[in-house]
């Protein structure tokens, strides 16, 4: 019987790592002003679930994605901009939260690295075929 006892705590060991614990209040109830629970939504919207890492915190059933969304309700309920709350939420969680990158730095040369090298090879291809005729 000894035997048997570590094999079972290792099947349930992937049941204590779910992080089941109770939903915030907030993560499924709407908020009682409808223009701020349309802020929040669109802002949910566009914050990605850190937990499934496809989907939005509004679309995510996650528990991760329902403490997110509790936390933007409670910050829009207190008056906070969906700016600062966006911005908090990236200073918290990192730049991979925001399904809307912003377009600084490396990050711009990243994302404008491609139409460079387009318009470079249509330049180089347009020299070759001047060459050629």
């Amino acid at each position: 019987m000894r035997k048997f006892v570590p094999i079972l705590l290792m099947l349930t060991a992937p049941v204590w790592a779910q992080g089941s614990g109770p939903t915030p209040a907030m993560a499924n109830r709407q908020l009682a002003d409808p223009s701020k629970e349309a802020e929040a939504m669109r802002l949910m919207h566009s914050l990605r679930c850190i937990q499934c890492q496809g989907q939005s915190i509004a679309d995510s059933d996650a528990s991760m994605a329902a403490t997110m969304r509790a936390e933007v309700r409670q910050q829009i309920s207190a008056g906070q901009k969906p700016e600062a709350i966006r911005a908090w939420m990236i200073k918290r969680y990192g730049e991979w939260v925001s399904f809307e990158p912003d377009f600084k730095g490396a990050r711009l040369l990243l994302w404008l690295t491609p139409l460079i090298l387009l318009l470079a090879s249509l330049w180089l291809a347009r020299g070759l075929f001047r060459r050629r005729t």
